[in-house]
Parts: C-alpha cells; structure tokens; sequence
C-alpha cells in the first residue's frame, strides 16, 4: 500500500471513530448505554423523519438522545422511556409504533378504499352499458347517408 492509501484508510478510520459519537455522551454503564443505543434506533428523528436519532447528525436528535441517556440514568425501563416519548411527541417518535385503532385505520384505509372501488367497478361491469337502440328516424338518417344502420 502506497503512502497516500495509508494515509486515506488512516483519515477514513479517525474520521469513522469521530462519526461513533462524543465519548463523554455516552452513559458510564455499558449495560445501561446498549440499552439506550437500542432505544435510539427505535427512536425517529423528528427532523429527517425517515431514520432514527441513532443515525441523524440533527441538533434534535441529539438532544432526545441525551433525553433518552437522562432516563435510563435514573433507572428508567425501556417501556417507561417509550412511554415518555410517546406522550412528549406522539406515537409518531417511535419508528414501530404500538398497535392502536388509529393506526389500524390509517394502514387499513387504502386497502379499504382500494376494496371498495374494486368492487363498485365490478358491479358496474357485470350490469353492462349496452348504447340504446336507434330511433326510426335516427335510422332513416342513416338510410339516407348511405348506411345500413347496424353497426
């Protein structure tokens, strides 16, 4: 390996630890610190909405991490932390969130609305659009023109 090759696996590396997080955020505890790591992947962030805080670089995300450290430190379970979460900023914090009749509705509805259509397109199809017959004068116009009239 060429000196330029060690020297970018070296920067990629350093750059890879500093990526891990501020040491002196993490909890004392390892025991207690893989559980919150646990709770921040199952946490989403409210900025990027699409990852969890574990992944975001996002002030907001940081700070419900520290929050989330801040619980666990005083002795909190994991159920008690999403708890506190979930009643904060709604079920929408968790990225799995709990089973809920309001979100069966929501993930039911497009099934639901896709069902109905499926069926009123049905019932429309078996009843047929046949066109009305022709009117005598309709086909004596048509007579006239130089058709027979059936189409």
């Amino acid at each position: 390996m060429s000196g330029l090759g060690r020297f970018a696996a070296l920067l990629g590396a350093l750059l890879c630890i500093a990526a891990a997080g501020d040491p002196a955020d993490q909890l004392a505890n390892p025991t207690r610190e893989a559980r919150a790591r646990g709770l921040f992947r199952e946490t989403r962030c409210l900025v990027c909405q699409g990852e969890s805080i574990d992944d975001s670089d996002a002030d907001l995300a940081h700070d419900l991490r520290q929050v989330i450290r801040a619980q666990i430190g005083a002795g909190k379970s994991d159920g008690e932390v999403r708890a506190f979460l979930r009643a904060r900023y709604g079920d929408f914090v968790l990225l799995r969130p709990r089973f809920s009749a309001a979100n069966a509705l929501l993930w039911g509805a497009p099934f639901l609305a896709a069902g109905v259509g499926a069926i009123l397109l049905l019932r429309r199809g078996r009843q047929g659009v046949l066109p009305e017959p022709l009117s005598p004068e309709e086909e004596a116009r048509i007579a006239a023109l130089g058709g027979d009239g059936k189409a």
